[in-house]
């Protein structure tokens, strides 16, 4: 596995970056198996686009469910809802634990350390969902702040946005793929003349 070197996240006009360094931290210290994913992981390769949210996608096991929604209750983690405040998300009676988070695919958080979503698997190019477990032996391990984190591969990233094929993802595809490219000319270029 290769290390990146990484990109501190920036602020954009629909909200606050969020802590990532935080974030992967308490993540860590559970001992949570994950892969960065989404905005954060793309900043990771050297993407400048901004993000106001943290994605991973989690291993979905009983142990590793449980140590994440104890790194989440740390975080004070409360669900995002789409038309509710912040306040009035915070009193719904959701009680953060591995049987709860195991019912969803993908979950919304806010959290003391900002905006967190939780996904169980992503989309390939032709659409299969990938978990954890398919993704995590293409992941590139980095360094941040002395903190070794799991990122999905650059292609498995990309491919993924162009299945979900949302505007944003869209927009963030031109950037994604030239970094690619080089990234692909930086191998080409390293790789052993024949004998």
């Amino acid at each position: 596995m290769s290390k990146r070197a990484t990109h501190l996240p920036t602020s954009s006009p629909e909200g606050e970056a969020p802590d990532v360094d935080r974030l992967i931290d308490t993540l860590v210290r559970h001992g949570v198996e994950f892969l960065l994913i989404g905005g954060v992981a793309t900043q990771t390769y050297g993407a400048i686009r901004p993000t106001t949210d943290f994605d991973c996608l989690v291993r979905r096991a009983g142990k590793n469910l449980e140590q994440l929604a104890a790194a989440m209750r740390e975080l004070g983690a409360r669900l995002r809802v789409e038309g509710l405040t912040d306040e009035d998300a915070a009193l719904l009676p959701v009680q953060i634990t591995a049987e709860t988070l195991v019912r969803m695919e993908i979950s919304t958080w806010q959290t003391d350390a900002g905006a967190f979503d939780v996904l169980v698997d992503m989309p390939a190019s032709d659409g299969r969902r990938l978990r954890y477990e398919d993704l995590v032996g293409r992941a590139n391990q980095l360094d941040r702040a002395g903190v070794l984190v799991q990122v999905a591969s650059l292609e498995d990233i990309i491919a993924s946005k162009k299945w979900a094929d949302r505007p944003k993802d869209r927009e963030a595809l031109p950037e994604l793929e030239a970094i690619a490219a080089v990234q692909a000319g930086e191998r080409v270029a390293r790789s052993p003349e024949p004998d």
